[in-house]
């Protein structure tokens, strides 16, 4: 890897904060466009890169791309490695309203399990634990014991290295309880496999796939709905959720506004 390459990892990685996936992702981008144009990356144009991008048809890996280039250049650009300040605009990509599901079906779903046994109690858990908090499941899989606390949950791995605290639901307090008093396993980590090792992420997909149907990111949608349907703030959602910026939020009123549609629909007498 070259040295010009070495310091935007390091700028990203550090200055940004950015975690390690997205660096990866940066990195292997930029690796791509140097090998597709054959030119070193501070000799490009915006002709060269638009070359690049055209072979690209599906637009939300175009802006993956672009995210990628414009955050390179622009770190050229802050160490005057070149002259130009190169951006390209983003391309315009439909939102699509993100695949949740109601309350009434996630206790369909968990209500299902066997909880006699601890498998089946720590795949109960889990669940509500998903739903309860709202995380990503490479957050929820890396919770220790000593991050739950007075019914508040640290998440401390949370993306892009920064920390919150959201509070958890009774129900899932103590659906977690009974999980970690009927396991004896000796482990920081909450969520385990039957060998007493860290659940992975396949593992977990497979339990939320078991008994939703769905994948466990759809429980962090789900979160998110059911805050927003019951008329929660935008700013207290995207703090629980952890996103930098409102903008990533706010796909989530397109339910709150289909949610008022159907109830003016159901109820009012000239619909």
């Amino acid at each position: 890897m070259s040295d010009l390459l070495v310091a935007f990892e390091e700028y990203v990685s550090v200055t940004k904060a950015l975690d390690a996936l997205t660096v990866s992702s940066y990195l292997s981008d930029l690796k791509q466009l140097e090998a597709y144009t054959q030119k070193p990356l501070t000799k490009l144009d915006t002709t060269d890169i638009l070359s690049f991008l055209a072979t690209f048809k599906n637009k939300r890996t175009l802006n993956r791309k672009l995210s990628s280039i414009n955050t390179f250049f622009h770190f050229c650009h802050l160490q005057n490695f070149t002259h130009e300040k190169i951006r390209i605009p983003m391309a315009k990509v439909p939102k699509n309203l993100p695949k949740y599901l109601s309350p009434e079906e996630i206790m369909e779903g968990v209500n299902m399990i066997d909880r006699s046994k601890v498998m089946g109690l720590r795949d109960y858990a889990l669940i509500l634990f998903l739903y309860a908090s709202g995380c990503r499941i490479s957050e929820a899989l890396n919770v220790q014991r000593s991050d739950i606390l007075e019914g508040w949950l640290k998440i401390r791995f949370a993306k892009g290295e920064k920390e919150r605290v959201v509070p958890l639901a009774p129900v899932a307090i103590e659906a977690l309880e009974s999980y970690l008093q009927a396991q004896d396993m000796n482990s920081s980590y909450i969520w385990l496999n039957y060998r007493g090792e860290k659940l992975s992420r396949i593992s977990a997909y497979k339990i939320v796939r078991k008994y939703l149907g769905v994948s466990p990111h759809v429980l962090r949608h789900s979160f998110a709905s059911s805050l927003i349907i019951g008329g929660a703030d935008l700013r207290v959602v995207q703090e629980l959720l952890g996103h930098a910026s409102l903008e990533t939020t706010q796909i989530y009123t397109h339910i709150q506004k289909q949610n008022l549609q159907d109830t003016m629909r159901s109820y009012h007498p000239l619909s």
